[in-house]
């Protein structure tokens, strides 16, 4: 949902080999004997998708650092040839990990000056302040210190006229009028479907697992990236707007139309795998213009908003003092661009992870889910999910080792004191700051082995205590968004959709094998059937 973070990186495609991960020493592809468990969906008495309190969240201060202060090391070049030195480095000499590295260890310092693409000619100031470990990230938080306008793509923002000539709620400051009105609308959509959100899941997610085996049966492996595609526009659609595309005349093409609408406003930052000249020319240096979407975008529109009428939330956006055509263009913004988008990157992530960890918690999993699942009658619910430690932590743990939401940009209200772990700095008002979460979140003065997908991470007091510093949705997941801040509207939605992908996986599979083709591609190799 509505957020002020930027969530769909997955166009950035980096060839590699394809490598596979078996689950178990014995492949089963696509049995279809066993013994199936009641997948009744409901939902219990606590609400899957509760309204937030309208205070604001205040992030815990803390004490004045006894550190010195340290100049901020770092500098952004020349101008004009800086930056766009910078940018080919970012993109094609070292990579995004290696350029933020490289400088962390040339100025042995997590906080540093750089610049950030797309530099010349499509932002006017691409000089940041980098921030890269988990204890001066939070500041990119704090509304009080920052401002969010406008910094939702980082040092550019896209044409308007890919939003219907709106600054739609992921680029707006809490500060200003029509924040709070757009968000309490974000929140009154997911209230009003929460019935809607774990049957609509279980429908979307069935055809999906049905597609996958019908490739497996047939050519021996199943794409789930492109499969996912579908079942996630088709279930927002069916649990957010109770109207399923295929009986509409936008049929089957609201994912291939929404690609190519991202694909104009995230191209200066994307790399699609294109000759390196092309690419400069046509996606970093100038702006594709907006015309190549607008039918595309049109057709978008016309669905979502006869889609939001026949649901009243146009009705709830008049009565929150907004315009039916701007309360729509924000929807559009946060069903497909916010939430498809993240889950476009999300759930193949959490399939990858998942994947690479082997048939040992594939069978912790499967019991732990089976088990709770039973003890509610056989029905998927809220309370048995909460009683599914293990499978809770396993999501979180994706959300901590790769982040959704990689970038994150803020910029200072006022002369600002930062503290990384080993400094301080001074920032002065106005100045950029910027965050690559997946540094923040592997930090190794926080976590233990950081680079480690531990499943069991999170699990008991301990783990508890350490949700603090998991952040993908624009703040720590220990605290939840207000109309007051950035938070991500849908926080509670994503986290649930990513519980249910993994519960319905391991309701029908023991087991599951995979490629990982591509940064963004996931193939299933193999699923072998419930078995107990």
């Amino acid at each position: 949902m509505a957020s002020t973070s930027l969530s769909f990186p997955s166009f950035q495609i980096h060839p590699q080999s394809s490598k596979r991960w078996s689950s178990s020493s014995k492949s089963s592809t696509c049995r279809f004997s066993t013994r199936p468990i009641k997948i009744t969906a409901s939902v219990s008495e606590k609400p899957s998708v509760p309204v937030p309190p309208l205070q604001p969240t205040v992030l815990p201060s803390e004490p004045p650092s006894k550190q010195p202060i340290r100049k901020i090391p770092g500098n952004y070049g020349l101008p004009f040839f800086g930056p766009i030195k910078d940018r080919v480095d970012f993109f094609y000499n070292q990579g995004r990990v290696e350029y933020f590295k490289s400088r962390v260890q040339k100025y042995q310092s997590t906080v540093y000056r750089a610049n950030m693409p797309p530099g010349p000619f499509i932002s006017s100031n691409p000089n940041v302040i980098v921030l890269l470990d988990g204890k001066s990230f939070p500041i990119l938080f704090d509304v009080t210190k920052v401002e969010k306008k406008d910094v939702f793509t980082g040092t550019y923002m896209p044409s308007t006229e890919l939003t219907g000539g709106y600054r739609v709620l992921s680029y707006l400051d809490p500060s200003e009028p029509s924040h709070a009105k757009l968000k309490q609308l974000m929140f009154f959509l997911l209230k009003s479907s929460r019935d809607k959100v774990i049957p609509e899941f279980h429908s979307s997610y069935t055809e999906l697992f049905e597609t996958l085996e019908s490739e497996l049966a047939g050519k021996g492996k199943g794409n789930f990236s492109e499969a996912n595609d579908k079942a996630a526009f088709d279930f927002l659609s069916r649990s957010l707007y109770g109207t399923n595309p295929a009986d509409t005349k936008l049929g089957l093409d609201g994912p291939k139309l929404i690609s190519l609408w991202v694909l104009l406003q995230l191209g200066p930052i994307l790399t699609l795998g294109l000759p390196r000249p092309v690419e400069e020319l046509l996606l970093h240096t100038f702006r594709l213009p907006p015309i190549l979407v607008k039918k595309n975008y049109q057709r978008l529109y016309d669905f979502f908003y006869a889609a939001a009428s026949s649901g009243h939330v146009l009705d709830e956006a008049e009565r929150l003092g907004i315009s039916r055509e701007e309360a729509c263009h924000n929807l559009i913004f946060a069903t497909c661009f916010n939430s498809f988008g993240g889950m476009k990157f999300l759930f193949p992530n959490v399939i990858k992870w998942i994947g690479r960890a082997g048939g040992k918690l594939h069978t912790q999993l499967a019991e732990e889910i089976r088990s709770a699942v039973r003890s509610d009658g056989g029905k998927v619910t809220m309370a048995a999910m909460e009683r599914m430690p293990l499978m809770k932590s396993a999501v979180f743990e994706v959300f901590r080792i790769e982040p959704p939401v990689a970038f994150q940009y803020a910029k200072a209200k006022k002369d600002l004191i930062i503290s990384s772990h080993d400094a301080t700095f001074e920032v002065k008002e106005g100045e950029m700051l910027f965050g690559y979460q997946p540094f923040a979140t592997k930090d190794p003065k926080i976590f233990d082995r950081p680079e480690e997908f531990v499943a069991e991470r999170f699990v008991g007091d301990d783990g508890q205590k350490m949700l603090k510093h998991v952040l993908w949705s624009n703040g720590p997941e220990t605290q939840n968004p207000t109309v007051d801040n950035k938070q991500c509207a849908g926080k509670d939605f994503v986290v649930l959709a990513s519980r249910l992908l993994l519960v319905e996986l391991f309701l029908r599979y023991d087991s599951f094998e995979i490629e990982v083709e591509s940064a963004s591609s996931v193939t299933i190799t193999s699923l072998k059937r419930a078995s107990f």
